[in-house]
């Protein structure tokens, strides 16, 4: 034979007693200004183990030494693009130009607004290629009749001439 089951829900709450002071508890949780202490619920008793804090991730020295390299060699291409932008080698014909230098060998020509009081050459021609003196001279007297300067750059399969005259 079988027993029958229990009678009633057994998901059913317990029913609750009414909280009378004889336990020992009090009937709300403490309010207003007072921290709860050691050995109430939700904290340690006195003299328990504390539990160690979470580890937090630490960068390694190679995490760090790689987000360097990547800075600083981005801060090298982004400032090699900016100060390339106004060379000589982005110079185009009727473009104004100034020398950054006072040196014969190594002006330093940059590209300037036509417009700006640091203008001093026009571009006449630009002629790719690479040239010594002599025939620089006649590839800008076959550009241009009216040339006064001639400014060669030698830079591998990038090498060129430009044709000036003064602004």
């Amino acid at each position: 034979m079988t027993t029958p089951p229990p009678q009633g829900n057994p998901f059913a709450q317990s029913q609750q007693q009414p909280h009378d002071q004889s336990q020992g508890q009090a009937p709300y949780p403490p309010q207003g200004g007072f921290p709860q202490q050691a050995g109430q619920p939700g904290f340690p008793p006195p003299g328990a183990p504390v539990p160690p804090e979470q580890p937090r991730r630490k960068l390694s020295f190679k995490t760090i030494k790689n987000i360097v390299i990547a800075v600083v060699v981005a801060g090298v291409a982004i400032g090699g693009f900016i100060a390339s932008r106004d060379d000589a080698n982005t110079a185009a014909v009727g473009d104004c130009m100034s020398r950054g230098s006072t040196d014969d060998n190594d002006p330093d020509l940059e590209v300037v607004d036509c417009g700006s009081s640091t203008a001093q050459y026009t571009v006449l021609a630009k002629v790719e290629g690479n040239f010594s003196g002599i025939t620089a001279q006649s590839k800008c007297e076959a550009a241009s009749k009216d040339f006064q300067y001639v400014y060669t750059e030698t830079n591998g399969s990038k090498s060129f001439l430009l044709c000036l005259k003064d602004k």
